[in-house]
């Protein structure tokens, strides 16, 4: 029999249209006497047929930057921080945050600033977590509802640490009233932490990597917009500058983005031509600030 016989292939993985189901397929080419293929024989097999891996798939540990919903992106001028019931108490649950963790197990943690509440995992029952809302964290004592633990010993990041990642979650939180901390999360173990900012651009990186950074990558002058309209000139109309720079974030990222293009090779773009100099230099760092935290594209990043 010939060689060309004996070949078959392995489809991609893929949902069935039928169980939906993971599955693949593995076909098998039927030729004749003479080596001429005749036809096809395929075979299907729901993945839970197959013998698994053994090995469990690793995260890339580089930093990682994920956009969000672009409705939320387009809507970004028009909307403020509100201040919650956790930012006026953001001292108390922090403090809190970081004795369940040190002293009390608690390995896992999302704290929702805007929603007021955290979602914790236990070293005791890792495959449950708890919701914590304000009733819970404005009240010291619900750290008598965790068992104390030693600091568990396949956390990577050391404890001395979480005291200062909390303290620049909190400076980011209040950083700004357009571009804020909506949420953050940090795994002891596996040592990330996340950052979703109210643009719903998201940031995943490695705690220390987060901590060598410091507030002024987050927070200078070239990454929030408030520093820049602090420094916005008396004689220009802000509010008019605010309805173009609306009206052009509508538009989308890649509109955005090739305006910032234009400007920066001293292009003057046809939906800018009636503004002066200052005025298209202030709308220009308006959206060049926002865009870097939504595409990741920080100082040094």
């Amino acid at each position: 029999m010939s060689d060309r016989a004996l070949l078959f292939d392995l489809s991609e993985a893929y949902i069935s249209r039928n169980k939906k189901r993971p599955s693949l397929t593995a076909i098998q080419t039927i030729v004749d006497a003479d080596g001429n293929r005749v036809g096809f024989l395929g075979v299907d097999f729901d993945l839970r047929e197959l013998p698994n891996t053994e090995v469990l798939y690793e995260e890339p540990g580089q930093w990682r930057q994920i956009k969000g919903d672009p409705a939320i992106r387009s809507g970004l001028f028009r909307q403020q921080r509100v201040t919650s019931l956790m930012d006026e108490n953001i001292d108390h649950v922090l403090s809190l945050h970081e004795a369940l963790m040190i002293d009390h197990g608690v390995f896992h943690m999302h704290i929702h600033f805007s929603g007021s509440r955290s979602t914790v995992w236990h070293i005791d029952d890792p495959y449950v977590n708890r919701l914590l809302s304000m009733d819970e964290l404005a009240d010291t004592s619900i750290c008598l509802t965790y068992p104390q633990r030693p600091y568990f010993e396949r956390n990577t990041v050391p404890a001395s640490a979480i005291g200062p990642i909390f303290q620049q979650l909190k400076a980011l939180r209040f950083a700004d009233e357009t571009i804020y901390l909506r949420n953050a999360s940090l795994n002891l173990v596996k040592g990330v932490v996340s950052l979703n900012f109210s643009c719903d651009g998201t940031h995943y990186l490695d705690y220390g990597e987060f901590l060598e950074r410091g507030l002024d990558f987050w927070i200078g002058a070239e990454t929030f917009p408030s520093a820049v309209c602090a420094a916005t000139p008396s004689d220009l109309d802000q509010q008019k500058l605010e309805n173009h720079i609306e009206a052009l974030a509508g538009e989308g990222c890649i509109a955005v983005n090739n305006l910032l293009y234009a400007l920066e090779r001293n292009e003057v773009p046809e939906k800018l031509a009636g503004l002066s100099p200052p005025e298209r230099e202030y709308i220009y760092n308006e959206l060049k600030s926002v865009m870097d935290i939504y595409e990741g594209n920080t100082r040094g990043a």
